[in-house]
């Protein structure tokens, strides 16, 4: 087995004889057959091929077997967004009437999917603190669960997520554990090792790196049984009409009856595809990631510990610092670094949080994270201005919060900017 630094670098693609060395964009919608017999075996599911690109193409899928690699999975697929992907993660096993839960330490963004969007399509979701106890988690459980989520760190709050302990409550009941590790990617946290069924990322994030191209995956583990829990996932072990009765779990085996399913389904009939061109932008971030990913969390460590005790500073979170309440977790699940993305407090509430920003020369007010670029935020009044109050405190993301993102700049550049601009609270 080829080391992941390796498998950034040249996962995904082996060129034959006389070929491209660097991967291929096939930019093309559709691919020609000799015979009408040919592709029909294709829209049957009897072959593997090429056909139209809404449903698979050569360079998405060499991007998508990359990161499955990464990840330690037996299969991946690519999507148009790390929304999407989240999703489709969820949708692919869940429907009207089913319930899934979910940390309530998420994204926005996500928050908003499974409280509200994914609850007019029948589906519902109680949320728990990533730090509740095993009482409290085992509460959450109904007979109609079909999944537990959780992200591996936290976005904002950067919480650390005890993977081992979820994952063991989720197959208790019966159900995957589906992770979202887009904060410190396979580089520095491998979730499927710690009992995860399914990971997702934002490849829009460090993936890419380089904010230039949307996108968002799934990585199947491969190893969840889903005919032992036949009653539950009647989509995968029973015959789906709309490919000639296929049983996924008999044609595939459990290895990858549930991202042929995703593909097969989902992407053929919500067409959220990640085109051939942010592939191949998303590929050539892979290949510097294991690279840039030490500099990130060099540079985060940097920050913290300058923001760590400053007197215009009424808190800091970092997994990286020895008195955070995850630095032993953290060392568990990703002892060679976690991520770029530093939070904190400054002393003035909202208005000192806006005028340290406003102040900020290298580092630029973007809605993005985890770029080559410092980027800053205020949550509470972007990514989360959708959440009351009483749904802010459980996310973790408190009104004074600043989410920092260290890009790969020198650190002494960024701490200089940092303390200037704490001048301006």
């Amino acid at each position: 087995m080829r080391k992941i630094d390796t498998e950034c670098v040249q996962g995904g693609y082996t060129p034959k004889n006389g070929e491209p060395r660097v991967l291929p964009i096939i930019q093309s919608t559709t691919f020609k057959y000799d015979t009408g017999e040919q592709m029909g075996r294709l829209f049957d599911l009897e072959e593997s091929g090429y056909f139209y690109s809404r449903l698979s193409n050569p360079t998405t899928d060499a991007v998508a077997a990359k990161i499955a690699a990464l990840e330690g999975g037996s299969g991946a697929m690519l999507t148009g967004s790390g929304m999407a992907a989240n999703f489709c993660a969820v949708f692919n096993i869940c429907s009207c009437g089913d319930h899934i839960v979910s940390s309530s330490e998420v994204y926005g963004g996500t928050y908003n999917l499974f409280a509200n969007t994914m609850k007019k399509m029948g589906i519902d979701c109680t949320f728990v603190s990533p730090d509740c106890t095993d009482a409290e988690l085992e509460s959450a459980f109904r007979p109609n669960t079909k999944a537990v989520f959780g992200e591996s760190i936290s976005n904002p709050s950067l919480t650390v997520l005890d993977i081992e302990r979820f994952a063991k409550a989720a197959h208790t009941h019966g159900v995957p554990l589906i992770v979202d590790n887009t904060f410190p990617t396979p580089v520095n946290c491998r979730p499927i090792e710690w009992g995860a069924d399914i990971v997702v990322h934002s490849t829009t994030k460090y993936m890419d790196g380089h904010a230039a191209a949307l996108g968002g995956a799934i990585v199947e583990a491969g190893r969840f049984d889903w005919n032992a829990h036949a009653d539950k996932y009647p989509c995968l072990t029973t015959p789906d009409e709309t490919y000639h009765g296929v049983v996924y779990t008999e044609k595939f085996g459990i290895e990858h009856a549930y991202m042929t399913k995703a593909t097969a389904q989902l992407i053929r009939d919500f067409g959220f595809v990640q085109s051939p061109m942010n592939a191949f932008i998303t590929n050539l971030g892979l290949e510097s990631l294991h690279l840039r990913m030490k500099r990130h969390c060099a540079n985060a460590q940097a920050i913290a510990e300058f923001l760590h005790g400053h007197e215009k500073v009424s808190w800091v979170n970092y997994c990286g610092l020895p008195d955070n309440r995850y630095y032993e977790r953290a060392k568990k699940y990703m002892p060679n670094g976690s991520c770029g993305v530093v939070s904190f407090g400054v002393k003035g509430g909202r208005e000192g949080a806006s005028r340290f920003m406003s102040a900020l020369k290298v580092a630029a007010i973007v809605t993005h994270v985890a770029d080559a670029r410092t980027c800053v935020l205020h949550p509470a009044t972007t990514t989360h201005r959708q959440m009351n109050d009483e749904e802010l405190v459980a996310a973790g993301v408190s009104p004074d919060l600043i989410r920092f993102s260290c890009g790969i700049e020198d650190p002494a550049d960024l701490i200089e900017d940092v303390a200037s601009a704490l001048e301006a609270v």
